[in-house]
């Protein structure tokens, strides 16, 4: 069970590797617009509350959108420029929430609620499904008293 799991785990390490954006260089000018608005797109304005750096209007995005170009000109990664950014700003200029702290019931809640929904909606289900049972269905047994006995067997002459 060990190897499996660390198996998958270093398959998910090298997919994950092989997926991630590589170095952003200057090839041969300036980054153009749309590579500036990658990166600001998933940086939020300083002075506007939720609205992405790349549609903001204000002076400070501009200002910032130029940082980014500069840092892209002089050959960082996207990963650095965030991670200047969230130096000098804190997370809450990060689009995506990193996975730490408090922000774990970010990922967490919304899977787990869902869950639990789909189990009470099964359950709910499952209840209305199965037929309601007699309140007390005991097997009939033998009477002990001899009366009782007796009545019981005058009835089942009775009925047939």
């Amino acid at each position: 069970m060990r190897k499996i799991t660390l198996t998958l785990s270093m398959m998910i390490s090298i997919l994950a590797l092989l997926t991630l954006p590589g170095a952003v260089a200057a090839q041969g000018g300036e980054p153009t617009d749309d590579e500036v608005n990658e990166i600001a797109k998933e940086l939020y304005c300083p002075v506007c509350e939720n609205v992405p750096l790349d549609v903001c209007p204000t002076l400070a995005c501009e200002q910032w959108r130029e940082i980014i170009r500069q840092k892209l000109s002089e050959g960082w990664t996207e990963d650095q420029i965030k991670q200047y950014f969230v130096e000098q700003y804190g997370d809450r200029v990060l689009a995506t929430p990193p996975a730490r702290g408090l922000n774990w019931l970010v990922y967490i809640l919304p899977p787990l609620a869902f869950v639990v929904g789909a189990y009470i909606l099964f359950r709910a289900i499952r209840g209305w499904r199965q037929p309601a049972m007699a309140e007390e269905s005991f097997p009939p047994t033998a009477p002990e008293d001899p009366y009782i006995a007796r009545l019981e067997e005058e009835l089942q002459k009775r009925d047939r």
